[in-house]
């Protein structure tokens, strides 16, 4: 079954620029489009996958994925919760440039 996800246009205009060229983070890019088709491009709160399943569905590898949460998390793109040390993070979509967009008008 094939299903589409929305995608803001600041995602492949602005953001894929920033962590790709600026930041040399394809792996933040590649990490944030997979948890945002997985979050429906935010609809669902948030989306509970190990470091592994991450790796495994961008082709990265786990140290990868953990890089480029931290990044993520860093740049206010992504928030993580965690109910113990050992469960799975549950990732939710943040986007900064929507809270931007009604500061300035």
């Amino acid at each position: 079954m094939i299903s589409k996800v929305a995608v803001d246009e600041y995602v492949l205009d602005t953001l894929m620029r920033d962590l790709v060229g600026h930041d040399h983070s394809a792996s933040s890019f590649l990490v944030y489009v997979l948890i945002w088709g997985r979050a429906k491009g935010g609809e669902r709160n948030r989306v509970a996958m190990s470091y592994q399943a991450l790796a495994g569905a961008t082709g990265l590898s786990k140290s990868a994925t953990q890089s480029a949460v931290r990044h993520l998390v860093r740049r206010q793109l992504l928030a993580v919760k965690k109910e113990g040390p050992t469960a799975t993070p549950q990732y939710s979509i943040l986007r900064p440039w929507k809270r931007w967009a009604k500061l300035l008008t």
